[in-house]
């Protein structure tokens, strides 16, 4: 039997393509979104995959969510916790407003979605978390304190809850994106990305979408299970942590 991935954010940029390889790599898939419909239509009529609508920044939306999602596929054997989202500013300009969105969404969402699959997880003595930081979590960025701040939570996250998985069968990890050629990345003015961003990473090139997503299907898969607690970087060299 097929077993059951869930991606947060899955429905486009880094998620839409983690969401992809699994489905390539023999999962059943379900690829959850927040708000962008249309996006999430396209996605479902082009890839044959499974959506669901719900905010990981409230608890009881994941739960709804993710027991639907067991009573159309089965119990969630790989959960990637890839949503997120920025409110860039500097501190002293930034608001609660931005602070608390970019905490609750890209932080707190770890709970609220790994919460309601975990006792499964141990019960069935298998499991994946996967959750995608990102290369500002381990190096900090100004302008992006907020972010910042969830992303290295998200790696605390993932240290601890490793070391209480690793008997019960269930792996936890970290992937750390660097720059990667998503929409976002895209629309940036391409002087700004050659001068401010190319120029410092090693390889010469932004990263692509798929490369993070086929990092996640080695994580998920049977060879990787020694491998938990850890925080793979994938940034082209420019952040050697």
């Amino acid at each position: 039997m097929s077993r059951v991935a869930v991606v947060t954010g899955g429905t486009r940029g880094i998620g839409e393509a983690i969401s992809i390889a699994l489905k390539a790599a023999g999962y059943k898939v379900a690829a959850s979104y927040a708000g962008n419909d249309e996006a999430a239509a396209k996605f479902k009529s082009e890839t044959g995959i499974n959506v669901y609508k719900w905010d990981v920044s409230k608890y009881e939306a994941c739960v709804a969510g993710l027991k639907q999602v067991e009573a159309d596929l089965g119990p969630v054997d790989v959960l990637v916790n890839n949503a997120g989202i920025t409110k860039d500013g500097m501190f002293h300009k930034m608001t609660p407003d931005q602070w608390y969105a970019v905490i609750n969404t890209n932080l707190n969402s770890l709970f609220n979605m790994t919460r309601p699959v975990w006792e499964g997880m141990r019960e069935r003595k298998s499991g994946r978390v996967i959750c995608i930081s990102s290369i500002n979590g381990q190096k900090g960025q100004m302008g992006q304190v907020n972010y910042s701040a969830a992303k290295a939570g998200d790696i605390g996250f993932v240290k601890a809850l490793a070391q209480e998985g690793a008997r019960a069968g269930i792996t936890v990890n970290a992937i750390c994106p660097g720059y990667i050629a998503t929409e976002m990345v895209k629309a940036i003015n391409p002087e700004v990305v050659a001068k401010s961003i190319l120029s410092q990473i090693p390889v010469g090139r932004l990263g692509e979408p798929h490369e993070i997503a086929r990092t996640v299907v080695f994580l998920a898969s049977d060879d990787a299970g020694f491998i938990t607690g850890s925080t793979i970087s994938a940034n082209g060299g420019q952040s050697m942590i």
